[in-house]
């Protein structure tokens, strides 16, 4: 009899034993699975969350500026969060520069030479996108991809009607080198305008040109030239009748029997804070 209950007690630790090895085995693996597939969705989810916000954040800045711009407000304030990347000013005098546009017509006119817009750019260290604030647009690019997007328009328009084009430029300046990550609130002021009012005559057609940022280092590089190509030809209802280089050109078509009224806008915004 003792013999048989020490067996028994033996088989008990082993059934204890085997029993721990397979609870203590399934945390193990459980541990493992989260780490190797949750914790990666988790980051995903929040480097989605940090771009999302500053999408909304860029388009809170656009209003400001077209306050600033548009309704002569003296100045303007945003605090926001800045997660996931670095918040940059680019001067618009900055070599080279970070977008282009010139205006002219079909009778060698030139309305607008080579304005320079700078911008105002968030930079996603983890999502590798970009999206920028540039001549009154927010646009967003991918590094590691060819195409970008409008996520908000600049206020142009053409009117059929009337036969009138309104052009507005923004110009992005600041008081120095500005980034910012984390905690910022960005501080902006109205600077210099103009205004111009040009009667073109019927059958001459407007160009717009439009040169993207040409940075040779394609690490630098940030082309938005396909989200301005799609506003030019789909909001505009401008066609692409060259490019030369960099330089794509678009052009509103003249009418034969009514002479175009071209309205030219220029803003300076100065960032003096982020």
């Amino acid at each position: 009899m003792r013999f048989s209950t020490d067996r028994h007690s033996q088989e008990s630790g082993v059934s204890e034993s085997i029993g721990f090895l397979l609870i203590f085995t399934l945390v193990i693996v459980g541990i493992g699975l989260v780490t190797l597939y949750g914790y990666p969705m988790l980051m995903q989810q929040q480097v989605s969350a940090d771009e999302q916000i500053m999408e909304k954040n860029m388009i809170v800045l656009q209003n400001d500026m077209k306050s600033l711009a548009y309704k002569t407000v003296p100045y303007k304030e945003t605090s926001l969060k800045i997660g996931g990347g670095s918040l940059a000013v680019y001067n618009a005098g900055i070599s080279p520069a970070i977008m282009t546009i010139s205006v002219s017509d079909d009778a060698m006119n030139t309305y607008v030479d080579s304005f320079r817009s700078g911008d105002l750019r968030y930079e996603s260290v983890s999502a590798r996108t970009d999206v920028s604030l540039q001549n009154g647009a927010v646009v967003m690019r991918d590094r590691l991809g060819q195409g970008s997007t409008m996520l908000a328009e600049p206020r142009w328009f053409y009117d059929s009607t009337a036969n009138t084009m309104v052009i507005n430029l923004i110009a992005i300046n600041s008081t120095g080198i500005m980034s910012r990550t984390g905690i910022g609130t960005v501080q902006m002021v109205s600077g210099e305008g103009e205004y111009a009012y040009y009667t073109v005559p019927a059958g001459v057609g407007i160009f717009v040109d439009y040169t993207p940022d040409t940075n040779s280092d394609a690490d630098m590089r940030a082309d938005f030239s396909t989200a301005w190509h799609n506003y030019f030809i789909n909001t505009m209802n401008m066609e692409q009748v060259s490019s030369s280089g960099d330089t794509v050109t678009y052009k509103l078509p003249a009418d034969p029997a009514r002479p175009t009224t071209l309205v030219i806008k220029k803003y300076e915004i100065r960032i003096t804070s982020l």
